[in-house]
């Protein structure tokens, strides 16, 4: 997922109340996080592999997010390099699809555990970040946006059962809240809807009007030059014009999250680059040298597949399913000493 906030640090709602005690809220956690992995396996076609947690630095491995954010480095003294933390496994998938030899229609899934010292702590971001990230091989074909909305529709409805399925086992936590359907709307689209509102407010808009809202097109600059939010040139499709006419094939899957009034990002996925889009990325973020990298030679020359992939954040999701107010309720982190105060105060309890 992106790094971004919505400003979303309010604290718990008056007369909050946690639904599950700490055992029992542990005990949902892994229930949550055990029955998703295997539905979104099977919606998907994925199988589980192991990931790294670290890459050397001058693979082009690593998630750059939004080109600001410092990924942690240090020095491995056996092996006389730097490596980085990963900040996603964006990358790492698609060269691991290659080396599986996977073909079109088969994927891969796997815990996907960063830290990003540069997230703005609030009640949905922390250090930590723990997501399940995803990848599958697709053909050129495949390249569209029918092809992207497809894939959405099946994780969201993965997503609702999972909600579905962890009311009827935890009843405290209460009824079902999404909704039955996900609307799609792109970014230029959401500009001309709301011209007065700036991209987080957009998505404050229209995630309050339908509940469940994929935006696609982040990362290509929209009328006023700005993108709605930021994307790294390397992996996500974020120019190629589709057959709707507009560019991108990626973006956001966001809930309105009632707990705390606000939106909230659960999925960040999309259809990755191509040779083509790769260079003309690069060329619009003046960073033409990285196609030099280990990485982005082998893409290049055409011997990495053609891929969609996403990630699907783990913590959010028990936070959603389990009504949360906070993040470090389902989360262990690291806090400052005034919020862990002001969350006593309130009733919130973080692990």
């Amino acid at each position: 997922m992106s790094s971004r906030a919505h400003g979303c640090t309010s604290a718990a709602p008056a007369g909050y109340r946690a639904t599950l005690g700490l055992r029992r809220r542990e005990e949902a956690i892994k229930f949550i996080k055990d029955a998703f992995e295997c539905r979104l396996a099977a919606a998907l076609n994925l199988s589980r592999a192991s990931a790294p947690v670290a890459v050397a630095s001058d693979t082009g491995l690593n998630d750059h997010l939004n080109g600001v954010e410092r990924p942690v480095s240090f020095t491995v003294k056996a092996l006389g390099c730097r490596a980085e933390i990963v900040q996603s496994l964006a990358k790492w998938k698609r060269a691991a699809l290659a080396d599986y030899g996977m073909r079109p229609g088969e994927g891969l899934y796997t815990d996907m555990n960063a830290v990003r010292p540069d997230d703005v702590l609030d009640s949905l971001h922390s250090v930590y970040v723990d997501q399940w990230d995803w990848e599958r091989v697709i053909t050129a074909r495949d390249r569209t946006v029918a092809f992207l909305r497809g894939v959405v529709r099946r994780i969201y409805a993965t997503i609702r059962t999972a909600e579905r399925r962890t009311c009827k086992r935890f009843p405290s936590v209460g009824r079902p809240f999404l909704p039955p359907r996900i609307t799609f709307v792109h970014s230029e689209q959401l500009a001309l809807t709301y011209p007065c509102l700036t991209p987080k407010q957009r998505e404050y808009a229209i995630c309050r009007e339908v509940g469940a809202v994929f935006v696609v097109g982040i990362g290509a600059p929209l009328f006023g030059g700005e993108p709605h939010d930021g994307r790294a040139p390397d992996y996500d499709d974020w120019s190629t014009l589709s057959e709707l006419g507009r560019p991108g094939l990626n973006g956001d899957l966001l809930v309105w999250y009632p707990v705390l009034g606000c939106p909230m990002e659960l999925s960040s996925m999309g259809i990755r680059v191509d040779p083509a889009a790769l260079r003309r990325q690069l060329a619009l973020r003046g960073r033409q040298a990285e196609a030099r990298l280990p990485f982005h030679r082998r893409l290049l020359a055409g011997r990495l597949p053609l891929t969609i992939g996403g990630g699907i954040g783990q913590s959010r999701l028990c936070m959603l399913f389990l009504r949360c107010a906070h993040i470090g309720e389902v989360q262990a982190g690291i806090w400052p000493d005034r919020l862990r105060r002001i969350c006593c105060r309130k009733g919130i309890v973080l692990l």
